[in-house]
């Protein structure tokens, strides 16, 4: 029977192992196509492909199994469960796959596109640029075809240029920038605040004005310290929630 094939991983060693395999195996799973298949490689398999311990490997997938996108049975294997909806929080460890599995397993409609002159609020972040390129998604649950959130990104012109529109109906800009295009992603710096819903944000999410939303930017860094991607995201209130765990060493 075939397996489930995820995306490979470049770990970090400052950060558990576990958890940045989790997060990179559940954004694959999020992630997937209609047409992969549901059964997952063994767990030596896996820990091979990601390169770590068996034990590590356990340890990811019981993270997954207790959110209950995986089901585990024995002398059958481990298998994705279709039906199964994100419920559970991201845990934010500095990791870009976190980032990347908290924004997959939606459906996406790309509104619009384009370029637009670098808006004054984000003059900081692109000093050396005029235009911008602009991509406007809105993503909703699969299942219920309910709105979930809406995404404006602002990313530099040479890396537009390489974006195929199809790969962002089906990742988020983070992993197309990072995996497809080869954006040198090396850090992401997340801010999240409470704010009341304007009349945009109503519109497209489906909520009455001034309901709670929570706005998400997102400013992604290469190794120079140039931004790459600014991403300004609105989520409903009511679905979403984050946990930030500080490591203190």
């Amino acid at each position: 029977m075939t397996s489930f094939a995820p995306d490979s991983i470049v770990l970090n060693r400052k950060l558990p192992l576990w958890y940045q395999v989790s997060q990179s195996l559940r954004a694959s799973i999020l992630g997937r196509s209609a047409r992969d298949p549901l059964r997952l490689p063994t767990e030596e398999q896996l820990a091979g492909h990601y390169g770590v311990s068996v034990l590590t490997m356990r340890q990811a997938l019981k993270e997954l199994e207790d959110e209950g996108l995986i089901s585990r049975h024995r002398r059958r294997g481990t298998f994705i469960e279709p039906d199964a909806q994100r419920g559970a929080p991201v845990r934010l460890l500095g990791s870009v796959d976190a980032i990347v599995a908290q924004q997959s397993g939606m459906t996406t409609e790309l509104l619009d596109h384009g370029s637009t002159p670098v808006p004054t609020e984000l003059a900081e972040y692109f000093p050396d640029l005029v235009e911008v390129a602009t991509y406007h998604r809105l993503r909703g649950d699969e299942e219920t075809d309910e709105p979930t959130n809406h995404a404006r990104n602002y990313v530099r012109p040479e890396l537009a240029e390489h974006i195929d529109h199809a790969d962002l109906l089906r990742w988020p800009m983070t992993k197309v920038l990072r995996d497809v295009v080869g954006a040198d992603i090396a850090r992401i710096t997340d801010t999240v605040q409470a704010r009341l819903a304007d009349p945009e944000t109503a519109r497209l999410l489906r909520v009455p004005l001034l309901s709670p939303i929570l706005h998400y930017t997102g400013i992604a860094y290469d190794e120079g310290g140039r931004v790459l991607d600014v991403a300004v995201i609105h989520y409903r209130g009511d679905r979403f929630s984050f946990t930030v765990t500080l490591d203190a060493t």
